[in-house]
Order: C-alpha cells, then sequence, then structure tokens
C-alpha cells in the first residue's frame, strides 16, 4: 500500500463537497479549483501528521482564500459609480476575439509592446528594458500599434482610450 493512498481515498470522498466549499468562497470555478488544489498539495506533505483531515483542509481553503483576496484585493478600487457602460459576457468573449485577430496583425515589436504595457501594466521605461531599446522607441511603437489597433478594430476603439487613460495615470503615480 503506498504512502498516499489513504489521501488520494480521503480526495475521492471529500472533493465534490471541498470543491463546493472552494466555489461558494470564490464564487468562480476556476478559482475554486486553483483554491482546492493549491491547498491539497499543502495538506499532502502534512497528512500523516493530520488528526481531523476534513475539518482541517476547510480551514484551510478558508485561510487560502483570504490571503489569496489580500494579494488580489491590494490593487482593486472600490467606486462608488458603476461604469458608465456594463458589457456583457457575450460582448467581451467578442471583444477577446477581435482583439486577438488585431494583435495578430500587429508586427512582432508593436505586439510586445503593447502586450507589456497594457496587459502586463509595465512602465515605458520598464518595456524599454525588458525589450533592450529606447525609451523614444517604446512611445512610437504604442502609438503606432494602437493606431493600427483603432483601423483593424475600431468597435474596440473605446476600450484603447480606457488603456491608455489608465496607462498615463499609473505612469504619472510612479
Amino acid at each position: 500500500m503506498d504512502r498516499h493512498d489513504a489521501f488520494r481515498e480521503f480526495v475521492d470522498a471529500h472533493q465534490r463537497s471541498l470543491m463546493r466549499t472552494a466555489y461558494l468562497l470564490t464564487g468562480d470555478a476556476h478559482l475554486a479549483e486553483d483554491l482546492l488544489q493549491s491547498v491539497l498539495l499543502k495538506v499532502l506533505g502534512r497528512w500523516q501528521r493530520l488528526d481531523s483531515p476534513e475539518a482541517y483542509v476547510r480551514r484551510a481553503l478558508v485561510n487560502q482564500h483570504i490571503s489569496w483576496r489580500r494579494r488580489r484585493g491590494a490593487g482593486e478600487v472600490p467606486s462608488a459609480e458603476p461604469p458608465d457602460r456594463a458589457y456583457s459576457s457575450e460582448e467581451s468573449a467578442v471583444d477577446r476575439i477581435v482583439l486577438r485577430q488585431a494583435l495578430m496583425r500587429l508586427t512582432p515589436k508593436q505586439r510586445a509592446v503593447i502586450v507589456l504595457r497594457y496587459f502586463e501594466d509595465r512602465t515605458e521605461r520598464e518595456t524599454a528594458e525588458m525589450l533592450g531599446c529606447a525609451l523614444g522607441t517604446v512611445k512610437s511603437q504604442v502609438h503606432y500599434a494602437l493606431g493600427r489597433l483603432r483601423a483593424l478594430a475600431p468597435e474596440l476603439a473605446p476600450r484603447f482610450a480606457e488603456l491608455e487613460d489608465q496607462a498615463e495615470t499609473q505612469e504619472a503615480h510612479r
């Protein structure tokens, strides 16, 4: 009998209820899977020493979730005003497809600048260092890339303007 057999049996017997707990904590199926997986990996190392494994795992789920929320919540800023326009999940999915197709039509350097600058939230200086180019090159590549994206996906132009505004605000505060 493998030393992990008891752990496997526990997971098989309790996986559904633990997953439900993780889902209720996170409100998202994918985050719940990640939460449960990370907790089970930690529990595996302590498995032999646990007196009440189910209670321990549930408490670990709560603690890990709180830890994630603290880290993730540090960047969230609550707002009293709702966004001007709410996007449905269908619109968001279509927007992501359109954006991906438009990004793939940029030059590799333009795509890299846009991804680093706006999707990875890097400063212009960090982007320049990562790409091994001058700061002016980053600025010009961003300018040309955003112009090209606006031409390729005009329906996303308001979103590009939001990204630019956010980046400028963050750049000013750094």
